[in-house]
């Protein structure tokens, strides 16, 4: 039967007791590890989100009803103990932070009695993560997941002291907002008291800050709570965290500097590592290029060549058609590879065609200076020691190559020149490698919509040089954005805004909206601009994402406390789920009861 704490009160967290404790009594709380009946001795490891404490039970020390209840307790009862810290009796445990003492007994009390898990509650867990969401509550006394929660809770309060050193005013922003759907899904909420409308769960808190800077706030900043209706992956959540920002009276560089020192401050805090500043810059054409992407890692080489020019004369009809048709051939070279089996050649294959492209050809450099390949019948002696030359090609390459538009064979490198290294471990795992993307396009040509769409969001500003493109030539306008890159994965975006109604109009017109158009979406931001706009910029970092790369797991949901699951649902609480049928009826909603079963089964 579960007892009440009567008055105890915890005087130290498990492994806030040390050896400077010792001789001292302590109370203190927590969960049973396990538990170790020896006979006429219990040994009882105590657990608590600061770890764990080895507690002794002897009749002599508790008592005969006090030993009785010590006989009783089992793996994750709650228990309050009252002790005398002692050096350990018995050889030190040096995986333990309080290995070399231990706590004797003088009174027990049982706070709550616990079933037997569905799972052991231990680091590393084996445990299929289906059935630990499902008992996250249980998943989160897991003493990785415990530090991963806390190094979060530290992180968020030295960026937000940071933050306000730096002259930034924390302001939150509405959570219930207008759906402005020029971007990813919005999240909607119906409305009761206004049937047929709905508010949008924000995307980010993009307008609203812009209207702050209007408002003369000057530097704002926000933990924010944000909700995209996406596909998940594994650093993708439907709603996330952000840490939002935006500045007046500044450019590029200026929010730029501002947030190299908060990054340099939280490395140097939580992983006592210093940050090389200033932090490299790469324009979106040079990263693309070289990695054939736009968030590339640089903690390995792998770069891919431009061979367009090389293989323009050839006979093989992939890379000459490719060409006629204005694309490009590039490749990657794999050092020490080409004795890579077939099979695996083949897998690499199937893998660029899974990312876009109609095929790999494939050349091996052998050690001998002789060459396998899928293509070297069309190509003379001189052609392939031309174009192992432009490759950097040793005896022992392997070269791996990509004809199409190229867009193409940026994203088919790209992907494959990470899947290669991924495959035989050529990324250093303890490396963090920090990245500026800039001059990004301001504008993304749809196929599907047949028009221009803004590759960040419509607020962005071109680059200064670039203004005279924007009738003439739209797609060779460069954006002033940047993006934050860390180890291959994007951690944050921004931009400098728009702040003057010509440029804003002239870009509302490339993307299709007609004036009345822009005002009903965006009419409340259009309006505050009447009235006197200061220059701005910002960026948001992804918190999730930045945790999880600190603390090296493979998922956000590592660093989460109630992630869900890869369909967007949440299995510990079952949502989504259905509702009464008065809330809809309050709503005047009618669910599609057909369409509801199809999407079910």
């Amino acid at each position: 039967m579960a007892e009440s704490m009567l008055g105890l009160k915890r005087t130290n967290r498990c492994t806030e007791v040390s050896e400077a404790n010792i001789g001292e009594t302590v109370t203190v709380m927590g969960w049973v590890q396990r538990s170790r009946n020896k006979g006429g001795i219990i040994f009882t490891d105590l657990r608590d989100r600061s770890g764990i404490i080895q507690i002794i039970f002897e009749d002599k020390d508790i008592g005969s009803e006090g030993f009785e209840k010590a006989c009783r307790l089992r793996s994750e009862f709650v228990i309050a103990v009252v002790g005398r810290v002692e050096k350990r009796g018995g050889e030190a445990n040096t995986s333990l932070k309080t290995g070399n003492i231990e706590i004797r007994a003088a009174q027990l009390r049982i706070l709550s009695e616990a079933e037997t898990p569905p799972f052991p509650i231990e680091a590393d867990s084996k445990t299929k993560e289906e059935l630990r969401l499902k008992y996250r509550y249980l998943d989160l006394r897991r003493p990785d997941i415990q530090r991963n929660i806390i190094l979060r809770s530290r992180i968020v309060n030295i960026i937000r002291n940071y933050f306000m050193n730096e002259g930034f005013l924390e302001i939150e922003t509405p959570i219930l907002q207008k759906s402005t759907p020029e971007g990813a899904r919005d999240y909607l909420v119906p409305s009761r008291i206004h049937p047929g409308n709905f508010y949008a769960l924000p995307q980010s808190p993009q307008l609203f800050k812009q209207l702050l800077m209007c408002s003369g706030y000057d530097r704002y900043f926000q933990v924010a709570k944000c909700f995209r209706d996406e596909d998940l992956r594994a650093d993708r959540q439907p709603e996330f965290t952000q840490i939002d920002l935006e500045m007046s009276f500044v450019d590029v560089d200026d929010v730029i500097a501002v947030n190299e020192g908060a990054i340099a401050k939280v490395f140097k805090e939580i992983l006592d590592i210093d940050v090389k500043l200033p932090i490299r810059r790469m324009t979106w054409t040079e990263a693309m290029n070289r990695f054939g992407s736009d968030k590339p890692d640089l903690r390995f080489g792998m770069e891919l060549k431009d061979v367009s020019d090389t293989v323009k004369g050839c006979d093989f009809g992939v890379f000459t058609g490719a060409l006629d048709n204005g694309g490009s051939v590039r490749g990657i070279n794999v050092k020490g590879q080409a004795e890579m089996p077939r099979k695996k050649i083949d897998a690499l294959v199937e893998f660029a065609k899974g990312c876009g492209a109609k095929g790999l050809a494939y050349l091996c450099v052998l050690p001998d200076g002789s060459y396998k390949s899928s293509f070297a019948k069309f190509m003379t002696e001189e052609e392939l020691k031309a174009l192992v030359s432009a490759m950097e090609g040793e005896p022992g390459d392997l070269l791996l190559f990509a004809a199409d538009k190229t867009n193409v064979v940026w994203n088919v490198l790209g992907a494959l020149r990470l899947e290669v290294a991924r495959l035989y471990d050529m990324i250093p795992k303890e490396e963090f490698n920090f990245l500026w993307v800039t001059e990004f396009p301001l504008l993304e040509w749809s196929e599907e919509e047949n028009r221009y769409k803004a590759m960040h969001h419509p607020f962005t500003m071109p680059m200064d040089e670039d203004i005279r493109y924007l009738d003439s030539d739209p797609g060779r306008v460069r954006a002033k954005a940047y993006d934050i890159v860390l180890n291959g994965t994007e951690l944050g975006g921004g931009s400098v805004r728009i702040h003057q109604s010509d440029i804003q109009e002239k870009m509302f017109e490339i993307l299709g909206f007609e004036k009345e158009d822009a005002y009903t979406r965006f009419g409340f931001l259009l309006n505050a601009f009447k009235y006197g706009v200061p220059p701005h910029a910002g960026l948001a970092y992804g918190l999730d994402r930045l945790v999880m790369l600190m603390v090296g797991a493979d998922s956000i949901r590592e660093v989460m406390a109630f992630p869900k699951v890869k369909d967007a649902s949440d299995l510990m609480c079952e949502a989504p789920n259905v509702v009464d049928d008065k809330q809809l009826e309050e709503l005047g909603i009618c669910i599609d009861t057909k369409r509801a079963e199809n999407d079910t089964q």
